[in-house]
This record gives C-alpha cells, structure tokens and sequence, in this order.
C-alpha cells in the first residue's frame, strides 16, 4: 500500500467502499438509530464511551470505515462475544494501519468522527488521523487545495476538533470548553482568512455532537458561554468560503445546527433573549440555503422557547410552520415531535381541545416507528421524552394527576445515559405530586433530583425544584418535607 502523502496536484486513484454486509445481518430489524443506542448501551456495560448514532452505523455498514478504532472494537466484541473483527465484516486492523493524513484542505476530516477514545492509545498517539481508512470517500484529495491551505487548515481545524473531546462531571466539561474558546482565539489572531475544506465539516459536526452529549448529561449551566467559542468559529468559517459546494452546504447545515445547540444551551440555563437570537440565526441560515430539515429543527425550537417564554400563540405558530416545511422529510418521529410543540402551545392558551387532538396526532404519528429519515439531532426523542412532554401539558391545563402519571413514566422509561432529562422528568413529577395534593411522594421525588444536581446544572430544573419548595412549605410536618426543604435550602444556585 503507498503512502497518503501527496506530492501532486493530481487525485490519487480509489477504490469504491465494499458494504460490510455481515454487520448489516447483525443489526436485523432494528433501525440504524435502536442499533446506535444498542451500541452505547454495550459501552456504558464495560466502561467504555462512544458517541454512536444512526450515521456511524450507516457508514459502517457502507463500508466506509473499514476498521473501527479501538474504543469501538471493545464495544463489539463485548456485544458480540466469541467473534473477532473479521467475522463482523470489518478488514484487519494491520490493513488500514499506517495511513497518516498529512495533508489537509479536503483531506483534513478523513478521520474516524468518533475516534475520542484512541487518541490515546499507545499505538496511536495524540493523532486522531493515525486510523483513517485509506478507501474512505470522504478523504479524497483535493491538489489545489491541499497545495494552498496545508499549515493553516491543518491548525485552525484542530481547534475545532478539539471542542467538546473531553466528558466527565459538569464542572470538567465546562473548563474544557473554556479551554477550547481561549485556544481559537490565539490560532486566530492574525491569521489570513483561507477557504474551508472537509476537515472543517467534520469537526464542525462532531462539535455539535459533543454538544449535545454534554447537555444529555450536564445541563446547559456552565456550557452555555464557553460554546459560544466554537459557533463564532463556525460562521468566520463560513465567512471566509469553502473549497467545494459539498463541503459549503455541510458547513451551512453545521452551522446552522450548532447555533440551534448553542442556543438551546441558553434556553435551558434561562437566556431566553439570547436563546431567541440564534434560533434566528439558524432560522436564517436554513432559508438562506434552502435547507428544510435545519429551518424544521429552528421552528421546533423556537416552539419551544415561546411557550416557555410565556407566548403560547407565538409556540402553536412556530410549531405549525415546523409541520409544513418538515412534512416532505418523510419522518413520522420528527412529527409527533413537532406536535407536541403545538400541543404546548394550546396548553398555554389553555384549550384543552386544540392540546388534546395534537396529542393525539403525536401519539398515532410515534407509533409508525422510526425511520431512516429520523434527524441525528432527535436521539433524543422517545418513549420517555414523548410521556415528559405530555406530562408538562397536563401539568399547565392544571389536571395535576394526569400531568404525574405521565412524568412518573417519562423517568422510569427514560435512558439512564439522559442524566439531566431524568433530572427534569423526576422534577416535574415532584411538582405535580405537590401542587395535587401528595407531599410525601413529592418530597421524596424532590430529593431524588436533588441527588442527580452534582451532575446536572440546569436553571430550568432548579427554577422547577424551587416552585415545588415553594408549594411544600405549608406542609412542613408531611413525611419527608422537612428533610427535602432543608436540603433544598442549602444547594447553591448557579446562575
């Protein structure tokens, strides 16, 4: 096998990705996106953390990556004990090793998106280039731009690919993005604006992955602005124009989907204003590029924010707008999503008809199942999320019993890696349990939040938590709620 290092501007030959068919067979009848959580639900068993999600699982199947890194390969193996890479359809390690990616511009993202694990291995130090497979598709060169941009694309994506590499508790998480901001910065000084290549992409999307991992467990409480680092990154990148229109649309689309992250971060730690703001933003974006699917997920969004905002007629709107441009996705989930948004709103406004008959559709519209259409960026949707949502529009028409059914469901189904949604289910049942009449059971649900917040930071929980206390008070001699108010009284807030 030759060498990846390229010393003209001619493209090097490929050959076309062979489907791992054998990995296919093992999947079965799950979706792409079931497998994905099948994946991080083996990881979790053995110690292991990886970021699997329906895309991976397509490219592995694809054939596109031919060797998984070594985080991955223990996964495997555990989930399918007796067996060895090869008989799950993969190449031997030995054949795709040795391949560094020297270059950059179009080449720079050849790399395993999920590698976080092996850029520590003994054989593979600090170079999260050192497993690409050498017939990935996405790593072709590029002559021109590779010639032009090899220091400053190779430096500057760096710094992106770096955000977010780091897990661990709330505050780790937070002084790594800390980090990240402070490193653009200096790369950036006085640096000449050059074009974006695939590298970018790539860690413009793994950016927003680590995003969305780190709120799954965190909250939004100290993310919030040290994020704001890598989308001020994101559209200078943007900004300064890409190699190809390929690499241009996903930088768009990255975009846009990484300012609707950093703005949920805002929306969840109560910014509200600033929240609004990059919603806008990747509103603009998606109309600016014809991109249905990200204008979908700013309108699901914003939903959101305006029924928390207190502007229900302003949630059913946007909710609305969603369905219609999200409709010829062809993604039964994104939907009963989107009309529990429009269900929210109809709480808000307090027409139990109009929240009932969208919560109906969302019901029927779940149940098709999901789909290869589903967005990455709706891992987050299921059974849990679906009973959660219901439960917060029983709890605002005031039908306190219903509203704690539901979010005693949503805890209890909920996937224990959604740390914070399992923190927040928990806390609205705390609150339905008191305001309908059952302190016992909601002090203790309240204490059961209470032990989750040294992981979770988030305004919404705390501003649920204290609502509930506040309810508790005149009933300081039920079982439990003294206790629970005591405790509560002595947690610091976070601002």
């Amino acid at each position: 096998m030759t060498s990846s290092r390229v010393t003209s501007s001619q493209p090097q030959p490929t050959r076309p990705p062979r489907p791992n068919l054998v990995f296919r067979q093992l999947r079965g009848q799950r979706s792409p996106a079931e497998f994905a959580a099948a994946v991080r639900r083996a990881a979790r068993e053995i110690g292991e953390r990886v970021s699997c999600d329906a895309r991976y699982v397509g490219r592995v199947e694809a054939g596109e990556i031919r060797c998984p890194n070594y985080a991955y390969e223990r996964v495997f193996l555990h989930m399918f004990p007796g067996r060895t890479l090869t008989d799950l359809g993969f190449a031997p390690r030995s054949s795709v090793r040795g391949r560094r990616a020297h270059a950059s511009g179009e080449t720079a993202g050849a790399y395993e998106p999920y590698d976080t694990q092996d850029v520590q291995h003994a054989h593979n130090p600090l170079n999260p280039y050192d497993q690409q497979d050498p017939h990935d598709p996405h790593g072709q060169h590029d002559g021109h731009a590779l010639h032009e941009n090899h220091a400053e694309n190779d430096e500057e994506s760096d710094v992106l690919r770096r955000a977010f590499m780091t897990g661990g508790g709330a505050t780790v998480a937070a002084a790594s993005l800390g980090q990240i901001g402070l490193a653009f910065d200096a790369a950036a000084a006085g640096r000449p604006v050059r074009r974006a290549g695939t590298g970018d992409a790539f860690a413009l999307e793994e950016a927003v992955r680590r995003i969305r991992l780190l709120d799954d467990r965190h909250g939004a409480d100290g993310l919030y602005r040290r994020a704001s680092e890598p989308l001020r990154a994101a559209y200078a990148l943007l900004d300064a124009g890409a190699t190809r229109q390929t690499t241009a649309d996903r930088l768009h689309s990255g975009a846009g989907e990484l300012a609707i992250s950093v703005g949920w971060l805002a929306h969840d730690s109560g910014r509200f204003d600033d929240a609004r703001s990059h919603y806008a933003e990747a509103l603009a974006t998606a109309r600016m590029t014809g991109d249905d699917a990200l204008e979908a997920h700013a309108f699901c969004n914003t939903a959101f924010l305006a029924r928390d905002a207190g502007r229900p007629r302003e949630a059913v709107r946007a909710a609305q707008a969603a369905q219609r441009v999200a409709r010829p996705l062809g993604s039964p989930r994104l939907m009963s999503l989107l009309a529990l948004r429009e269900a929210g709103g109809w709480a808000g406004l307090a027409d139990r008809t109009g929240c009932e008959q969208a919560l109906a559709r969302a019901q029927a519209l779940y149940e098709r199942g999901p789909t290869e259409a589903d967005p990455e960026w709706m891992s987050f949707y299921g059974e849990a999320e679906l009973e959660g949502l219901e439960a917060q529009c029983w709890s605002m028409l005031g039908d306190w019993p219903r509203a704690a059914r539901h979010a005693r469901r949503a805890a209890h189904l909920q996937n224990p890696h959604f740390t914070r949604n399992i923190a927040l289910y928990t806390a609205e049942l705390a609150d339905d349990l008191a305001r309908g009449g059952r302190p016992d059971e909601a002090a203790a649900a309240g204490m059961r939040v209470l032990d989750l917040l040294d992981q979770v930071q988030s305004s919404r929980i705390q501003t649920m938590l204290a609502g509930t206390a506040r309810v508790l008070l005149p009933h300081r001699r039920a079982s439990g709620v003294s206790d629970f108010l005591e405790r509560h009284a002595s947690v610091p807030r976070t601002v």
